[in-house]
């Protein structure tokens, strides 16, 4: 049975006409609900991240400013949300669903989906577009130190580069990260990843899908990590505001179930993260979501 993370703190309240589409966090959900693709059997509540799993991967500084809701207002600006201790809460029991789903998925479950995470733009030290904590780079780390794995692979879909991740994870020999991105996107700047796939704008199904069907099953033979995080953003779609590539909702949903299906028949346990998706109508973001959690209950139940 899929297992997936998720607590009504996803959604934060947002000033109106902003950008970020929080609303999604309460209609996925009730899509797969709604649909029969899961039960509220296939729920669980992750509660917050201790703070010493916080402090292994950020600094006590950038906690501090945090934890006193002290950030500069260019610090904050460039998270992009208002600063309320709400927030922060939000953001410790979504990293904290990560780190859930990760061990979910290798004691047993083969695959867990968080219905929100892939907080890839946050740094050690600060947080960058829409991003609080690193929630892949907490739940690694983490179970790098207790030492229920020895690698780790990061393999990032989302249109853009995952700059906080590859920072983070530069001098770590034990975590592959592998970013698919859009080459003239945000971040401006992409710190290099293990292996970073930047496409050019208009990028399409056939592109995109043969780039990924040649490379992806010969790094995973090559790196054998014990574990898998994967961030299925969304934002890839033709429809999305923020993404300048060309992929269908068809190439998006075939992109979820190879992913899966490679990591199954390596018999690679795997952790999902949503990331982004910004496309026009709410209902094309909520289906592509869908979308990876339909194809991780085919591929895996």
């Amino acid at each position: 049975m899929l297992k997936i993370a998720f607590s009504p703190i996803y959604r934060y309240d947002l000033p109106a006409k902003h950008r970020f589409p929080m609303d999604k966090y309460t209609l996925l959900p009730e899509q797969l609900l709604y649909e029969g693709t899961i039960t509220e059997d296939n729920f669980f509540a992750p509660q917050p991240l201790a703070e010493e799993a916080i402090l292994r991967t950020h600094t006590p500084e950038y906690w501090e400013k945090l934890k006193t809701n002290s950030l500069s207002v260019k610090e904050a600006r460039a998270i992009g949300f208002p600063m309320r201790e709400a927030l922060i809460s939000r953001g410790r029991v979504i990293a904290q669903g990560t780190l859930d789903c990760a061990r979910l998925a290798l004691n047993g479950a083969g695959v867990a989906l968080n219905i929100a995470g892939g907080t890839h733009h946050s740094f050690a030290d600060r947080g960058e577009g829409f991003c609080v904590f690193n929630d892949i780079a907490i739940a690694a780390n983490e179970l790098l130190f207790t030492g229920e794995i020895q690698k780790v692979m990061v393999i990032d879909l989302d249109v853009h580069q995952g700059n906080g991740t590859a920072h983070i994870f530069a001098n770590e020999p034990r975590v592959f990260t592998l970013s698919f991105h859009g080459a003239k996107n945000y971040p401006n700047r992409k710190p290099p990843s293990d292996l970073d796939v930047g496409f050019p704008d208009g990028t399409t199904d056939k592109d995109y899908l043969e780039t990924l069907y040649k490379m992806l099953p010969d790094l995973l033979d090559a790196e054998l990590p014990d574990l898998v995080f994967f961030l299925s953003g969304v934002d890839i779609l033709a429809s999305d505001k923020l993404g300048r590539l060309a992929v269908s909702l068809a190439g998006c949903r075939e992109r979820d179930r190879f992913v899966f299906q490679c990591c199954k028949d390596r018999g690679l346990p795997v952790a999902v993260c949503m990331g982004g998706g910004y496309s026009e109508r709410l209902a094309t973001i909520i289906e592509a979501h869908a979308n990876t959690f339909r194809m991780a209950d085919a591929v895996f139940y």
